[in-house]
């Protein structure tokens, strides 16, 4: 059965790259501002980019969304993320995932959220066509989120997420990066937490950015501890889908919820990489610890430039490298994950 049309024109082969890896995954940054201050991201707050207090106004217009995903979905992708910063804070944020949802091709639209105004508009964005939720809950103990988030929010994100459940949801994950002496001795309360909930865990191990090497020296841990614990503890490892993330995932029969973990420090971690990643301001990105982004936006004025847009993304891809750098300490040029999306 073939694909439908995108502006008038059938799908064209999946996007791939140099070394075989075929990508039905888009992240979509469509802002990088965040209310939260967190440790690993954010510490000192948002900043506009060079001091610019008008920063925001350069983000991706609704328009621009549009054509950049319809240009992804006519090359075979099929799940969109949309992240930040804090995504919600976009007023059109409705807007988008329903722009995203109604784009012919595309099967899942998640988010990447802090939760903070998940309670309240849970039920609006799963109408709207949001398939599945990303929730950052780094401790379930109130005092420890308020250090690592820089803000008193458990409770409302806690609330958000029933929410979601209620709303109808059905792939709802938490994500809480792993640190060293503040959270990584908190696996048997989140497992707890899950054992009677529907809901992926998702323990992620500190990344080193270039704002960020002291904090990484003093609090990253592997989560190799973590898998040894769940398998010893009776958890099974799962089968990854064509469309899902890097997380490795372990199921147990007597939990409804499972554990994911992503580790990219472990050997051939990138082997499997399924995902692209477009920032908030039109560049696309090949690897979120690349060097350089290539720029996307000049292409998205109007919608008869959908084969030039479709041919730079192909092009861009002859040179993807086959792995990051992090284990050299090489982060790239990202300076923090707000800035493309984590």
């Amino acid at each position: 059965m073939p694909w439908p049309p995108v502006f008038g024109k059938v799908f064209m082969s999946p996007l791939q790259d140099g070394f075989s890896r075929r990508f039905y995954y888009l992240r979509l940054s469509v802002t990088d501002v965040c209310n939260f201050r967190c440790t690993y991201c954010l510490p000192d707050g948002y900043r506009p980019p060079d001091g610019n207090k008008e920063g925001r106004k350069s983000f991706l217009s609704l328009d621009e969304i549009r054509r950049i995903v319809s240009g992804f979905a006519a090359m075979g992708t099929r799940k969109v993320r949309l992240t930040g910063g804090e995504p919600s804070l976009r007023r059109d944020f409705t807007a988008i995932i329903e722009t995203v949802a109604n784009t012919p091709g595309i099967e899942k639209v998640a988010m990447t959220t802090n939760g903070y105004r998940l309670k309240e508009r849970a039920q609006e964005w799963f109408d709207a066509g949001l398939t599945a939720l990303n929730v950052s809950v780094d401790s379930l103990d109130p005092r420890q989120f308020h250090q690592i988030t820089g803000e008193n929010k458990l409770a409302e994100v806690m609330d958000g997420i029933e929410a979601a459940l209620a709303a109808g949801f059905k792939s709802v994950k938490i994500n809480a990066v792993l640190l060293k002496g503040l959270n990584d001795h908190q696996l048997d309360a989140f497992l707890a937490w899950i054992r009677h909930k529907p809901i992926e865990l998702r323990f992620i191990e500190l990344m080193q950015t270039g704002e960020m090497d002291t904090l990484f020296q003093n609090h990253h841990a592997s989560g190799d501890l973590i898998k040894q614990r769940l398998l010893e503890s009776g958890w099974v490892q799962q089968l990854r889908g064509a469309d899902d993330g890097p997380a490795q995932v372990f199921m147990h029969p007597e939990s409804m919820g499972g554990v994911g973990l992503i580790m990219p420090y472990s050997k051939d971690f990138c082997a499997g990489c399924n995902r692209l990643r477009v920032s908030s301001v039109g560049k696309l990105h090949l690897c979120l610890f690349g060097d350089n982004g290539v720029e996307l936006r000049d292409l998205l004025a109007a919608d008869n430039q959908q084969d030039a847009l479709q041919q730079r993304i192909r092009a861009a891809l002859t040179g993807k490298a086959a792995s990051h750098r992090l284990h050299e300490g090489n982060a790239g040029m990202t300076p923090h994950l707000a800035s493309i999306g984590g």
